[in-house]
């Protein structure tokens, strides 16, 4: 009988307690108890979803601007190996004008081309099963982004090499490129040469696009100030 007052005694003390809590203090209690911190399967694939979208919102689209891929150092195309003794023969004649002009209008084209890529993007991102979203959070630095390029590189090399060709047509690339030979083959001790810009450039531009998507995945994965949603901070917490 002793035993029965003394429990309903601490009973009553636990009422009175919760009963003159605040909501917020209450709140904060209730926020001790243990909860689960393993997220639902469409939570970690909505998470990896939500953050190769940011990686096309943030790095992909500055891609698009004039001189996108031109003044940007990680990404800009450079002369194919066989072309840049080209290159350098001009700048030594004095031509540098001309061989800068060259390489703007393969960045140029790069540009052009990568705005046909968000579509292809976004469905590729829209089939991330669990199972896929699962092996990218608890895989390799870049799992990701080389998720993405499996599913999209060879849609997007078709898609890019058509709108290539058609910016060098339209910026007059294939002139410049047939003067810019032309006048390399001229000179005394050369080896004539030539090769296929475009498929070249949409190699690089490809090259690229992932580079950018793959630096935003380690800021999201190394960078918790990156995590800008609810969903990406509970996601990322778990590879943490």
């Amino acid at each position: 009988m002793k035993f029965l007052k003394t429990l309903n005694r601490t009973f009553l003390i636990i009422i009175v307690v919760f009963t003159s809590l605040s909501c917020a203090e209450l709140q904060g209690v209730i926020n001790q108890f243990p909860q689960t911190t393993e997220p639902n399967n469409t939570l970690v694939a909505s998470g990896l979803r939500e953050a190769l979208n940011l990686g096309i919102d943030r790095q992909v689209q500055k891609l698009t601007q004039k001189d996108g891929f031109f003044r940007n150092e990680l990404v800009k195309i450079l002369l194919p190996e066989e072309l840049r003794k080209v290159d350098k023969a001009l700048r030594d004649i004095g031509l540098s004008k001309i061989a800068d002009e060259g390489l703007r209008v393969l960045n140029r084209a790069a540009e052009d081309a990568v705005k046909e890529a968000t579509p292809i993007f976004v469905s590729a991102i829209k089939n991330i099963t669990f199972e896929d979203a699962k092996s990218i959070l608890l895989g390799g630095k870049n799992a990701a982004t080389n998720y993405l390029k499996q599913n999209t590189e060879a849609a997007l090399f078709q898609k890019f090499k058509p709108v290539i060709e058609q910016s060098f047509s339209k910026v007059g690339a294939d002139v410049v490129w047939a003067n810019l030979t032309q006048q390399y083959n001229r000179l005394p001790f050369t080896k004539e040469i030539s090769t296929d810009l475009t498929t070249y450039v949409t190699g690089e531009t490809l090259k690229g696009v992932y580079k950018m998507i793959g630096l935003e995945e380690q800021n999201i994965r190394t960078k918790l100030n990156s995590r800008t949603t609810d969903v990406l901070r509970r996601v990322f917490a778990l590879q943490d």
